[in-house]
């Protein structure tokens, strides 16, 4: 879909979609909640939090008073864009995960302002949170490309994959990261080596390591907003797979596992009972007490996240944090 703004096209949005067939590729089967259902421990993947609701839950999420990643990130992006910009120049800016965007117009004011960017390509798997930011956001830089993609980080990595004469920036901020496991974020950066070209950045935020009670906090509000996050997955396996889940019969949990330096959300079914995905043709039985793992959030130490990036090539010109070295920045460039 392309929408057109004033005489110009400057806003694209699209849907991902294999280079052999040109069809539709954010679409989902279902095969990897199969899969996480009828193994043990039971595990949903993260990308289904994020329907309509979902999407605005986490938004939510973002303004609570004990969820300190987001202000304390923007705070970063804040204070040191200019010298953001200062490093990388003029530069195409392609964002994972860019929800809302609201951290990124930190970054877009101060490459706006030099008329350092030449394009901004925000990525989200959220059809409808992505239209909404980027029409928003076409309002507010009336003069900058851009061209929104409705996908995976997978889909949108093997799309970025295309030959690009300018230079860019990928940026991956709000610890998504600390989604993967380590085996999984090893895969992700030694992607990003292969999608950039030697000279382009890549601006990684993380989580770092910090007290329980802080971490715990976070993702244990007293609102109630994260757990009616995390219940809504549910809802939308419901809606998406016809399933008959009942939220009633689930609670939200959510621990810090010190050895493995990771926050893990959990769904904790309150009594034995069935549930069925029409969709998928899939019955699964829960037992009182069971749980589903829905996410983890890793968090990690500036040193060693240097080390792991500098491995793949992505060698670390400069490290930004707060003052309580609570969030960091790590703004990373391809060798030459």
């Amino acid at each position: 879909m392309q929408l057109k703004q004033s005489n110009q096209e400057l806003l694209q949005i699209e849907y991902l979609a294999t280079a052999a067939t040109g069809q539709n590729i954010v679409r989902d089967d279902g095969k990897d909640v199969i899969e996480g259902l009828t193994k043990t421990p039971k595990s949903l993947p993260s990308k289904y939090f994020y329907d309509r609701q979902g999407s605005q839950l986490f938004e939510a999420i973002c303004q609570l008073p004990e969820y300190y990643p987001t202000r304390t990130e923007a705070a970063i992006l804040q204070e040191y864009a200019q010298e953001i910009v200062a490093y990388t120049g003029a530069c195409e800016l392609i964002e994972l995960g860019s929800g809302s965007s609201t951290k990124t117009r930190l970054l877009l004011d101060a490459y706006y302002r030099q008329q350092k960017s030449s394009k901004y390509v925000p990525i989200d798997v959220s059809e409808t949170i992505l239209k909404a930011s980027a029409i928003e956001l076409q309002k507010e830089y009336p003069n900058l490309p851009i061209q929104g993609l409705i996908g995976t980080y997978e889909q949108a990595l093997d799309y970025c994959q295309n030959p690009s004469d300018n230079t860019r920036m990928i940026f991956f901020l709000g610890s998504s990261i600390g989604n993967f496991s380590a085996a999984e974020c090893d895969k992700f950066l030694e992607k990003i080596a292969t999608v950039l070209k030697a000279g382009d950045y890549f601006l990684l935020g993380i989580d770092l390591q910090k007290p329980v009670a802080i971490l715990e906090a976070a993702y244990n509000d007293a609102q109630g907003v994260t757990a009616a996050f995390n219940l809504n997955m549910l809802s939308h396996l419901n809606w998406r797979f016809q399933a008959d889940f009942n939220l009633d019969l689930f609670s939200h949990q959510a621990i810090y596992n010190q050895e493995q330096s990771q926050i893990e959300m959990y769904l904790i079914c309150q009594k034995t009972h069935p549930v069925h995905l029409k969709k998928l043709d899939l019955t699964v039985n829960f037992e009182a007490s069971e749980s589903i793992l829905t996410e983890i959030s890793r968090k990690f130490n500036l040193e060693t996240m240097q080390k792991d990036l500098e491995s793949k090539g992505l060698n670390p010109l400069k490290v930004f944090t707060d003052p309580e070295n609570l969030f960091g920045l790590i703004l990373c460039q391809l060798s030459l």
